[in-house]
């Protein structure tokens, strides 16, 4: 049987990155039974014994070689690995970890990658040098292929298709987990309760946002909706809810505990509204049918949501509170018609993303020259 290595932000405790290795091998077992799949981790025996699949440490250089060496072919994402805004180390690590799997003879496929921004001389060089040497691309809006194109990236193939965690189906995901959760929380789930989720994270030393947020969230409690704070990045994400929440002069829940991402998953399910600036929890919201208002720090935010049809209500530099409030409200006041709004653009997004896959396991086959057993094989 063929095996891949999967390589990513795994096992830092991020749950956009852990929903997005979630989905990528859910998606990849439905298509083949039986496929090896090993995954460069922070903490490989936290990320084996949840996904149950073969880790090994992505800090340590042997054996990043032994995975690739044993390997059919190498798959590169999903999330925003090829990117300097963080530093340039963080992309020199995965364009090295591409690198030597195609020193080593081994195809390389990108799965469904936000691309940039790559700002830097020397981070644009290496993108060139590097990419153009990859087998297939695959990338998860336009404007990442205009990226690419921009760097002069041409040689791969480019296809477009959408963040992998659109992939996954409100169905699979029982609400009640997550209403347990906010039961013990302290929360009213009865029908005449609503639910606001807020997803924030701490940025550039900027505080405006946060005064900004909590304004809205006073309004919205003071008309009945209950505030819950969701944490994506455990723990970073707890010290910026509870800032916003000791500037609020209404009552919130900060939920404090590590979730998983079907916890998550089940938690954003129960909600009416969420309020985001993590791109996954805004993801899950379209994915669980809970209409999202986001407010933009990165060009990947922005990018998600016109793929929805819609804009960033604010940005973090430039926080507007009546900008803010007039997508929330437009959302509370036509519930139901911002609900089924949300399903229609979604549902095509949901095909493109589970169709990375098969485009995988298509390169995996041509470069090991046999196919393995499927499951509704694209």
């Amino acid at each position: 049987m063929a095996k891949v290595v999967l390589s990513g932000y795994y096992g830092f405790n991020n749950l956009g990155d852990e929903a997005v290795l979630f989905s990528i091998l859910k998606t990849l077992r439905d298509l083949r039974l039986g496929l090896r799949i090993e995954v460069l981790s922070n903490r490989p025996e936290e990320t084996a014994e949840i996904y149950k699949v073969t880790a090994a440490n992505r800090w340590k250089l042997m054996d990043i070689y032994r995975a690739l060496k044993e390997a059919d072919m190498l798959i590169s994402g999903g999330g925003s690995l090829l990117q300097d805004v963080t530093g340039l180390k963080s992309l020199i690590y995965y364009l090295g970890v591409i690198g030597l799997a195609r020193l080593l003879g081994k195809p390389v496929f990108f799965y469904a990658q936000g691309i940039g921004p790559v700002n830097s001389k020397l981070g644009r060089l290496l993108m060139r040098l590097v990419v153009n040497r990859v087998n297939y691309i695959t990338v998860r809006d336009e404007s990442s292929r205009q990226d690419l194109a921009d760097m002069k990236i041409t040689r791969p193939r480019v296809t477009v298709t959408a963040d992998p965690v659109l992939g996954l189906e409100q169905k699979f995901i029982d609400e009640k987990i997550g209403g347990q959760i906010l039961q013990e929380a302290g929360l009213d789930l009865s029908i005449e309760r609503k639910l606001v989720g807020v997803s924030v994270r701490e940025w550039q030393g900027l505080t405006a946002y946060k005064e900004m947020l909590g304004e809205v969230c006073d309004k919205l409690a003071r008309l009945g909706y209950q505030v819950v704070f969701l944490p994506m990045h455990y723990p970073d994400d707890l010290e910026t809810s509870r800032e916003i929440v000791s500037r609020m002069e209404q009552p919130a829940v900060v939920l404090s505990g590590q979730y998983s991402v079907i916890e998550m998953a089940s938690l954003i399910a129960n909600m009416d509204l969420l309020i985001g600036m993590r791109l996954h929890a805004l993801i899950l919201a379209a994915v669980m049918h809970v209409p999202p208002v986001a407010l933009s720090y990165d060009p990947k935010i922005d990018r998600f949501m016109d793929l929805l049809g819609r804009k960033a209500a604010a940005d973090v530099a430039n926080p507007d509170f009546a900008n803010m409030w007039a997508a929330v409200e437009e959302i509370i006041k036509e519930p139901w018609l911002a609900r089924e709004e949300l399903i229609r653009e979604v549902e095509p997004l949901r095909q493109q993303a589970q169709r990375t896959a098969a485009l995988a396991l298509q390169v995996l086959d041509r470069y090991t020259g046999k196919r393995g057993p499927a499951a509704g094989y694209l």
